[in-house]
């Protein structure tokens, strides 16, 4: 049933997966020890649901208007079940804005298909990802997808390869400005934020490890289903789904540099996994399996969710 009703773009998608999004951040947020009441729990935890239900919006928009999927919801399902397989998202605000910035990257940078204003599109990219680093200083490294779009779509034009450099500096003047109106004074903590660690065992319990390798297991299946398949895509849409491909490895990089290795930050995945897996559920032909397949994925989803409440 979940296979075929989302086999199609229907408003009892959005509303069914808005359900499952408020359900699941509710009772996560009241299983928690701090008091959710507070002013401050309240500003934080309310980011935190407009800014994870304006990515699904995202997610949806970036793969139906750049014909990444065809006319069905299987992405934003499939970044539902992402949600629930970590739940400490749901607190992390840094993280899921520094993502939400990078969707917004995404959107103008697999939009250079058509090459209509270019120069908008990578500075607005480069702008978003810059704006991401100030949250999560690793995400910087999506800067190298605006590159590599520009090599892509347009390399010729020297100028372009100046313009994320332009976008930096906008968001740098900014910084110095919010930080000097807003607390009295400007000091950049450089050392603090290139912090690294390629430590993979962490501190993490066993039912985060049993999300991280059921993730991880995903992730192999769908990202390697979508290379082989990458000839059979259309000659015209070969450079996106090369920018998907790229997302997803860039997102994995952000996890490897990152010092502290929580589940939180594959978060910068899930769109660029969700937008591939749906590529590969709408190649299966045989309807039951297709359907048992979805069942599984959803029921490992909210099983680790449980889990780890």
């Amino acid at each position: 049933m979940l296979a075929s009703l989302f086999s199609k773009t229907r408003p009892f998608n959005y509303v069914l997966t808005g359900f499952f999004v408020i359900s699941a951040f509710f009772l996560f947020q009241f299983t928690r020890e701090k008091d959710f009441f507070t002013s401050v729990s309240l500003v934080e935890e309310s980011a935190v649901f407009l800014l994870l239900i304006a990515s699904f919006i995202l997610v949806n928009f970036i793969s139906l208007r750049n014909a990444l999927t065809k006319n069905d919801n299987y992405a934003i399902l499939l970044f539902l079940i992402f949600v629930l397989m970590f739940p400490g998202i749901l607190e992390n605000w840094r993280i899921v804005l520094s993502n939400f910035f990078l969707l917004l990257a995404l959107r103008r940078l697999i939009s250079l298909r058509t090459l209509n204003s270019p120069k908008e599109k990578i500075f607005d990219a480069s702008f978003w990802i810059f704006f991401s680093a100030l949250f999560h200083f690793w995400s910087i490294a999506y800067i190298i997808l605006v590159f590599i779009s520009i090599i892509f779509h347009s390399g010729k034009d020297y100028k372009n390869w100046l313009i994320p450099f332009i976008s930096l500096f906008c968001v740098w003047i900014l910084h110095i400005f919010f930080s000097l109106f807003f607390l009295g004074e400007y000091e950049l903590h450089f050392q603090e934020m290139i912090q690294m660690s390629f430590d993979f065992t962490g501190h993490k319990t066993t039912y985060e490890n049993m999300a991280l390798a059921s993730y991880v297991s995903i992730s192999v299946l769908f990202f390697a289903s979508q290379i082989l398949d990458y000839q059979n895509k259309p000659l015209n849409m070969q450079s996106s789904y090369k920018q998907v491909y790229f997302s997803f490895l860039l997102a994995i990089g952000i996890y490897a540099l990152s010092k502290n290795k929580t589940n939180d930050m594959l978060i910068y995945s899930f769109a660029p996994l969700a937008i591939l897996g749906a590529n590969m559920f709408e190649k299966l032909e045989n309807n039951n399996f297709k359907e048992a397949s979805i069942y599984i994925l959803f029921a490992v989803g909210v099983c680790l969710f449980v889990l780890q409440l």
